[in-house]
């Protein structure tokens, strides 16, 4: 993309807003979920402002279809995070690249090396989707017959184990969409775990090699 391009503004001008409106609807779905006893009018008002801000995102993806000036299944599948988002808005602060990208460029300074940008995204990325990921099963599960996760604490554990493949099974999702919620994990965590085994042993072999294209003749 263009740096000069309508969508590049576009991006550069929106894209630490709306991450702060990403965690904004984070901390209102989590008050739903989590907050029993909340008074009536404070989930009102955490439902009104979860759908305001689900309006919000879905304008911002209206808007960068416009602006890239492609046929709306061809934008679709190309930004599938963008379009991951507007279905699912707990997916949002996942966009952290793009804001890492837009902060850099704003400030100017040296950027990380791909390595570490790489283990720090999937290191993000598996907290913000395991907190995520909790939530929404949890809310499934809570009072389900037959469930096993009973606290949110149980969800978290679920979620860690979910995440990174151990899958001990002594808490599994007994709903319908509790399971679906759980194949996605499943095949995020997967995906994850490679981002960074993959990188740090690259990084390793790089080192290596490095330190042996650098040690003396005859040595």
């Amino acid at each position: 993309m263009d740096d000069d391009s309508p969508a590049a503004r576009w991006e550069q001008r929106t894209e630490i807003p709306l991450f702060a409106a990403s965690l904004i609807f984070m901390a209102a779905y989590a008050t739903r979920v989590l907050a029993v006893g909340l008074p009536p009018a404070w989930r009102n008002l955490c439902g009104f402002a979860m759908l305001a801000l689900w309006a919000l995102f879905a304008v911002d993806y209206v808007v960068r279809w416009r602006l890239g000036g492609q046929r709306f299944l061809r934008f679709a599948t190309t930004h599938f995070l963008h379009t991951a988002v507007v279905v699912l808005p707990l997916l949002r602060p996942l966009r952290i690249v793009p804001l890492y990208d837009v902060i850099q460029r704003r400030q100017g300074e040296p950027r990380l090396s791909l390595y570490a940008r790489v283990i720090a995204y999937a290191s993000l990325s598996t907290l913000l989707l395991g907190f995520s990921g909790a939530l929404a099963v949890y809310q499934q599960e809570r009072g389900a017959p037959g469930a096993t996760m009973r606290t949110f604490g149980d969800a978290v554990w679920w979620a860690a184990s979910t995440l990174s493949t151990v899958g001990y099974g002594d808490i599994t999702p007994v709903t319908r969409l509790g399971r679906v919620i759980a194949t996605g994990m499943m095949a995020c965590g997967l995906g994850l775990l490679g981002a960074v085994t993959g990188s740090f042993s690259s990084w390793l072999m790089q080192t290596f090699s490095r330190e042996g294209d650098e040690r003396p003749p005859g040595r």
